[in-house]
């Protein structure tokens, strides 16, 4: 009389039997050449790193932007990789065409799903190439302004005023109108004298505390010069100029000078007034 469950036991026993010899026999049939693929891989990523270091130091000797030396390093660094992957690919008798077809048909309704990010991609190596304005440059744009901190592929971040920090996609900048103030702003100040004032020492006394403020640049020179005429004041219009770091605080120092300065001189800054008179009818 049979015994079902021996018979079932020496059944799983044979299947096992049977996938160990046909893993033995993929082992020794691609083991070999998959071992080799990754030893090919894994030279493309040594020899990788030493092409990028080696372009790295090619192009530090060029003194480009660092945002356009740290993309060509990865580019290079890529292309080698992708090189030694198709290699490793050939190793294992993989067709290449098929493959390259699928990838096509998938890359392209994958850009049709992530066309924001594309787009943020495209504008992002625009303005890498184009370098409307560098790290460390004061920029203003699509309404917001800033000290540029980084320059990404995908987007911009400017360090603001109020000591937050501003993401802008790349999308959002490439076109647009850019104002870069480079790395000094300009302090754009008025002050009024009254009309009986000695306008002489009060330009001198101006000309004065800029020279002397460490905040304010010699070079370009402080315009300072009479503005305006007013109704009841001489308006003086000062521009002098400063760096980026020190323009937030920099026309605070100068006012506060400028005020102790009259006062020192006795020059009268004058208030608004109105004389009103009353004509009694005849």
């Amino acid at each position: 009389m049979n015994n079902p469950i021996g018979h079932e036991l020496s059944q799983n026993i044979a299947a096992l039997n049977q996938v160990q010899m046909t893993a033995i026999e993929l082992g020794l049939k691609f083991g070999p050449k998959l071992l080799v693929a990754c030893l090919i891989l894994l030279a493309g990523y040594f020899v990788g790193r030493w092409v990028g270091r080696f372009m790295e130091s090619m192009l530090l000797k060029l003194e480009l932007d660092v945002t356009i030396r740290i993309l060509l390093v990865r580019l290079v660094r890529i292309l080698v990789l992708g090189m030694f992957g198709v290699l490793a690919l050939q190793n294992l008798g993989i067709e290449l065409l098929p493959l390259i077809a699928g990838l096509g048909v998938a890359g392209a309704g994958l850009a049709l799903a992530m066309q924001g990010v594309l787009s943020n991609l495209a504008a992002g190596l625009t303005i890498v190439f184009t370098r409307p304005f560098k790290v460390g440059e004061y920029i203003s744009i699509v309404g917001e302004e800033g000290q540029v901190e980084v320059i990404s592929l995908f987007n911009t971040v400017l360090s603001h005023p109020d000591l937050s920090r501003v993401i802008i996609p790349n999308r959002k900048i490439a076109g647009e109108i850019l104002h870069n103030y480079g790395q000094v702003r300009q302090v754009n100040l008025s002050v009024s004298v009254a009309y009986d004032a000695d306008l002489s020492t009060a330009l001198t006394c101006i000309n004065a505390l800029l020279a002397a403020n460490p905040k304010v640049l010699r070079e370009p020179v402080p315009l300072v010069q009479v503005a305006t005429l007013a109704d009841s004041s001489v308006n003086i219009g000062i521009r002098p100029w400063v760096s980026i770091t020190a323009f937030p605080t920099a026309a605070g120092d100068i006012n506060k000078a400028i005020l102790e300065s009259f006062r020192a001189n006795d020059i009268a800054i004058p208030f608004p007034q109105q004389e009103i008179r009353l004509l009694g009818q005849g």
